[in-house]
């Protein structure tokens, strides 16, 4: 049923128009006066930003930024867009083409040269030559008279050459003589001078070989007006090495490291121990805390409450009589030793990094020193660190937010600099979402100030949200929930999140099948199986990736108890013995794995990551692709999901994406097992036993592949 119409009596509305009127005339509003500078293209929707640019996106030394944004302009007329760029310690622009897509959308990018910011805009100007041009050739096309339009032509040229440089300008002025002068149309023939803007081109020698050429066409692009111009805002990128973005990290407990007797190492035995590491291929040797332990509360074997008179403790209580933050545990060795250690690593290009635990034990220097720097109970002693249920009795968490918060910061922030200073480059920082974001934005500034090629790993098993504020505000990588992810249908959506969206601008994924601290439950049942698998998928989905070993090359799979992602007999709280002369040891195969990384560029970037279709969701299949002239890195990875059970199926891979054409076969590689197969468009047929090897790592090639064909963004 209609609603009755809402009447408003007479009365009301004449006293309500009164009164309005009687407001404008009393207080009349202010002409607006037009703009004094205005300009008519568009740019929006810039890409890469990060936090709508107050922060900046991250790239690495080496690489392109490439860089996306709408521009459009009201009417019809033809745009130019470039990409501005310059190094902030720098104040030359250098600007670079960008290319139409679809819908208005641009892209291009400018070269990385040098650790540190990066500044960078986008232009966009009216091309008013490209706009002719394109009308004359319709209506060439249409058989019109073009003795008007090519005058047009000319007036165009003409002031574009007033802007040129001197050779430019001698070109263009020839060519609006041509234009001005033309008898005969585009079939004018021109001056041998006048055709070398269009060399190679059997109408070279003709007015329309010239106009039409890709030469012009790019020389007025640059010289189109800039008074036509709109510049985005200015937007960032940081530089870093490009070990930030591509990274193989092995983890070890140097007290661990002795040979043969049950002994603490040291230093000089993780120097042994550096054949081993460079075999498998890795090159980011991270040590937990080398410090001194405290004894206080000291926990034991297990995690026991007490340790008993010979149980070494845990390295993250930090700080004893000997020292603090910046102290060399004694049974390790000396600062020297350290030194000695950092540089026989990088001999061999590996970096040693180290863990930045900021807490203390209730024996650490700071306690004495400095008790107002953490928390105190009602009864004047100060507070342990708890997780509920968890209590750690002996770690005394700092107080950022004390009355002296300024001097704890600055004491941190020179612990850090103390150990760049030993030549340490790479930072595994420990639980920094229970620290200020605001403290770490500081410091890492701070820091990058001096050292821009620092890393800092951020190890945040938290909330989504924090895990990205914290890459936001400067960490260089970032654990995640790999551990977690285990189905098809989890890695899928979840590598994707992290290498197609936005987060990829800021958001290094570092992929770890366990730490310390986690033994999951696929590496506790799955066998050796999983732990190919799985070292397979964090190899190969992310470009950078790490393993906590020995246990894990040997299959350390026991946990504490049922239901715990505990090791047993947790290396955190005991001195283990490993032997690598196991013939379980999975080391050959780790550093097979790191040698395909490191052959295979494609391994080493997560820009082109793409997840192909499989009609069994126990196998998984995904391709990273690098665009090389001399021919495509195309790499596809197939794993088994089951690690109990044969699982086969056929795969379909898109060749749009990996750049083939689909009427020429092509040769997959199985760089695992050497074998090859051939391969049609359309689906090919995959078997894979997990107690072989449950993977194919597959390079793929064309020979036949036209060099026309351009490959799919991901």
């Amino acid at each position: 049923m209609a609603m009755p119409r809402l009447r408003i009596p007479v009365c009301v509305e004449t006293g309500v128009w009164f009164a309005l009127k009687r407001r404008l005339t009393e207080s009349p509003i202010s002409p607006i006066s037009p703009p004094n500078n205005w300009s008519r293209p568009v740019v929006r929707a810039v890409r890469p930003q990060v936090d709508g640019g107050r922060r900046p996106a991250k790239t690495t030394v080496g690489d392109y930024v490439t860089v996306e944004a709408d521009a459009f302009v009201d009417g019809h007329e033809s745009l130019v867009c470039d990409v501005r760029a310059r190094h902030a310690t720098s104040g030359k622009w250098t600007s670079h083409r960008m290319q139409p897509l679809l819908d208005d959308r641009w892209r291009g990018s400018f070269p990385v040269a040098e650790t540190g910011l990066y500044r960078f805009s986008v232009r966009a100007r009216i091309d008013e030559f490209a706009t002719w041009r394109d009308d004359l050739k319709e209506r060439s096309s249409a058989g019109q008279d073009l003795t008007v339009e090519l005058r047009v032509g000319a007036d165009i040229v003409e002031r574009a050459a007033a802007r040129a440089r001197a050779g430019q300008r001698r070109m263009l002025e020839l060519l609006a003589e041509s234009l001005r002068s033309s008898r005969s149309g585009l079939h004018q023939t021109v001056s041998p001078e006048l055709a070398t803007w269009a060399p190679g081109t059997p109408v070279s020698e003709t007015l329309a070989g010239v106009l039409f050429g890709d030469l012009l066409g790019s020389v007025m692009g640059d010289l189109a007006d800039p008074d036509t111009g709109t510049t985005s805002e200015v937007y960032g990128a940081f530089a870093d090495v490009a070990k930030a973005r591509f990274s193989s990290w092995y983890e070890l407990f140097p007290r661990s490291t002795a040979e043969g007797a049950a002994r603490h190492g040291t230093f000089t035995d993780v120097r042994r121990r550096l054949d081993y590491v460079e075999q498998m291929g890795f090159d980011v040797l991270y040590l937990p805390p080398i410090h001194p332990i405290g004894t206080t509360a000291r926990k034991g074997r297990e995690g026991a409450p007490r340790a008993r008179k010979d149980e070494p403790g845990s390295p993250w209580a930090i700080g004893s009589p000997a020292g603090g933050h910046t102290a060399i545990h004694p049974e390790l060795g000396t600062l020297a030793d350290f030194r000695s250690l950092v540089s026989d690593a990088l001999a061999r290009g590996i970096d040693v990094a180290i863990d930045l635990a900021f807490q203390a034990s209730p024996d650490h220097p700071w306690v004495r020193e400095h008790p107002e720097w953490f928390k105190h109970r009602p009864d004047g002693t100060i507070r342990y660190a708890e997780n509920p249920p968890k209590r750690y009795e002996d770690i005394y968490p700092f107080d950022f937010e004390s009355q002296d918060w300024s001097a704890l910061w600055l004491a941190l922030r020179d612990v850090v600099s103390f150990w760049v200073e030993q030549g340490v480059r790479i930072f595994r920082v420990d639980n920094p979402h229970t620290k200020p974001f605001a403290f770490w934005d500081w410091l890492i500034s701070s820091i990058r100030a001096g050292s821009p090629e620092v890393i800092f790993l951020s190890e945040a098993f938290t909330r989504p949200r924090v895990m990205e504020q914290l890459a936001r505000i400067g960490f260089t990588q970032s654990y995640t929930y790999f551990t977690w992810r285990t189905s098809k249908w989890e890695l899928e959506t979840y590598l994707a999140e992290l290498t197609c969206t936005d987060k990829a601008d800021y958001f290094r994924p570092n992929l770890w099948p366990n730490t310390p601290d986690i033994l999951s439950e696929e590496l506790q049942t799955g066998g050796r199986p999983a732990f190919m698998a799985r070292l397979v998928l964090a190899a190969t989905l992310s470009s950078s990736y790490g393993i906590y070993g020995p246990a894990f090359e040997l299959q350390e799979h026991l946990p504490r108890s049922k239901g715990s992602e505990e090791y047993q007999r947790s290396e955190k709280y005991e001195i283990r013995s490993w032997d690598l002369e196991s013939p379980a040891n999975l080391s050959a195969f780790i550093g097979l794995v790191n040698k395909i990384r490191r052959d295979h560029e494609a391994l080493q970037f997560n820009d082109r990551l793409h997840f192909h279709p499989t009609d069994n969701d126990q196998l998984i299949a995904y391709s990273k692709v690098r665009e090389d002239p001399e021919g495509n890195d195309v790499v596809l990875t197939i794993v088994n999901l089951d690690h109990h059970h044969t699982q086969s199926g056929w795969v379909t891979v898109d060749l749009d994406v990996v750049g083939f054409s689909g009427g020429v076969p092509y040769t997959a590689h199985d760089l695992l097992s050497d074998a090859r197969f051939t391969w049609t468009a359309g689906s090919n047929f995959v078997s894979l036993d997990p107690l072989v090897v449950p993977c194919h790592i597959l390079a793929l090639k064309q020979e036949d592949n036209p060099s026309a064909v351009t490959v799919g963004a991901s």
